[in-house]
């Protein structure tokens, strides 16, 4: 595949999701063997993503936990295999500390907790320790039952209180602001209605200090909406969220098609930097 032009590089980064995963909602198990997870990682840097994601367990609403030695058969050779071909930057989508770590040592650079550090007493711990960006995202209950029934009074304040002590939790023990990525969890126990009201307000989270990123592409709420049933099909929908999101003051979004979504990034902060 021919390499997308780099001389316009949007300021909001992409991070390019590969899912070595059976069961993923949003491409069906498409890249769970090996070959086909480094072809597509080989696919996402070539189309400009500045950040690839790796995950080896599915967190899609009612999927069930996936036993360490597992998780780690599918994502460790992976990221060994990506960063003898390449130095971009790598995060591990996991929530266990010992995945965390290999990952690290194999090669990734960044560690995406869904559980903002609350599912491993070791998390905590590794994140201080090997210095390392850390993702932590926002989510009522957990993957197996969080859209039976989520509640918020009001959603963007809960988020926001969510995060402000987890920020200062970790500042705590000296980890820098600069180190902390906030994502409000688009899709992770909240209704089409909560969703919208993050979406709307992202800019309710800049002021904490820390970079903000927005993980929404290809998600459920996208079908209630345009009532697109198949969820690779909602990389458009995808891509204007993105762009809409640029002027909430987000840092990063995390996307399944880099190309489309690149493209949006750039038209819309070409526009916004016009006299």
């Amino acid at each position: 595949m021919k390499s997308m032009s780099k001389t316009a590089s949007p300021r909001v980064k992409i991070i390019g999701i590969v899912n070595v995963t059976p069961d993923s909602f949003a491409d069906g198990g498409s890249f769970f063997a090996f070959e086909a997870a480094l072809a597509q990682a080989d696919r996402l840097i070539a189309e400009g993503a500045d950040i690839l994601d790796i995950g080896g367990e599915s967190t899609r609403p009612g999927s069930d936990p996936v036993p360490l030695a597992e998780e780690l058969r599918r994502v460790i050779p992976l990221i060994t295999a990506i960063r003898k071909k390449s130095a971009i930057p790598i995060s591990i989508d996991t929530y266990k500390a010992e995945t965390a770590r290999q990952a690290l040592a194999a090669g990734a650079n960044i560690i995406n907790d869904i559980s903002a550090l609350r599912y491993d007493s070791e998390m905590t711990r590794l994140v201080v320790e090997s210095g390392a960006p850390v993702i932590l995202m926002h989510m009522q209950g957990d993957p197996k039952t969080m859209q039976e029934h989520p509640v918020y009074e009001d959603v963007v304040r809960e988020v926001g209180d969510f995060f402000r002590e987890k920020v200062a939790a970790l500042t705590a023990f000296g980890v820098s602001k600069d180190k902390i990525i906030l994502d409000p969890g688009i899709g992770f126990g909240k209704t089409l209605s909560h969703n919208l009201s993050l979406l709307k307000h992202l800019d309710a989270f800049t002021g904490l200090g820390c970079r903000l990123l927005l993980a929404h592409s290809r998600k459920r709420f996208f079908g209630g909406l345009t009532g697109i049933t198949e969820p690779a099909e909602r990389d458009l929908p995808t891509a204007v969220v993105a762009a809409l999101a640029v002027a909430k003051g987000i840092s990063m979004v995390r996307v399944h098609n880099v190309a489309a979504t690149r493209q949006a990034l750039i038209v819309t902060e070409a526009i916004e930097a016009a006299r």
